[in-house]
């Protein structure tokens, strides 16, 4: 199984910081947010790895290079500005098989790759996590092992899960939401869901990113 790690956002709520700098190379703990990505999905045997990339996206490429120092062959999909999650993901398809992991690059988890299925019984299988205090009233219901959009209590999508080719089957090039394709493959009944308590961060501000840098130098 491959995955793909996106990578394209400009990261505007993150400025100064990414003016010159892409989200995904900020640093906690003394290592790139990307680069814990992809040493996590070595550590799981997920060795082929798609990055899409737009704002300064050649930085990227310069910095972890093909992949051999991490044990991974990578993979770039550059876009001339950033398409949303699945139009990143409608662009990469060809390189990505029938079964995929999807990150969100500008998320720090300790989440073990390896329990991800390889095959979703569904289209798409999400890891859900707690909501968080700037997220309060999450994104979807956990139902069992079923992901539905109404009900309580409600949790946040962490931006790990892994999808089938046949969710995106269709869909023409261009920018494209993942929302509205989720949403309809729970309305069938085909999206399944785990609720992992452990850590998650969604760096979203200059400040979220100290406060993990701070927890992972053991400043915090």
């Amino acid at each position: 199984m491959k995955a793909m790690i996106l990578a394209a956002g400009r990261g505007e709520r993150m400025r100064p910081l990414t003016d010159h700098c892409p989200k995904p190379l900020l640093q906690v703990g003394g290592k790139t947010l990307i680069e814990y990505h992809v040493e996590a999905l070595a550590a799981a045997g997920i060795t082929g790895i798609v990055i899409n990339h737009a704002w300064l996206g050649a930085q990227i490429e310069t910095a972890l290079g093909d992949g051999q120092r991490y044990g991974v062959r990578l993979d770039y999909s550059p876009e001339p500005a950033a398409l949303e999650t699945a139009g990143g993901i409608v662009q990469a398809l060809p390189r990505l098989g029938e079964t995929f992991v999807v990150i969100n690059a500008d998320i720090w988890s300790d989440y073990p790759f390896a329990r991800l299925p390889e095959a979703p019984a569904g289209l798409a299988h999400l890891v859900m996590v707690d909501n968080p205090a700037h997220h309060p009233r999450g994104d979807f219901v956990l139902q069992g092992d079923r992901l539905d959009e109404q009900g309580e209590p409600r949790l946040t999508f962490s931006g790990i899960g892994v999808y089938r080719a046949e969710l995106f089957a269709g869909l023409a090039p261009g920018m494209r939401p993942l929302g509205p394709l989720l949403r309809q493959a729970m309305q069938a009944g085909k999206v399944s869901g785990e609720h992992y308590r452990g850590q998650w961060w969604d760096i979203g501000t200059p400040q979220r990113l100290a406060q993990l840098n701070a927890q992972l130098t053991g400043n915090g």
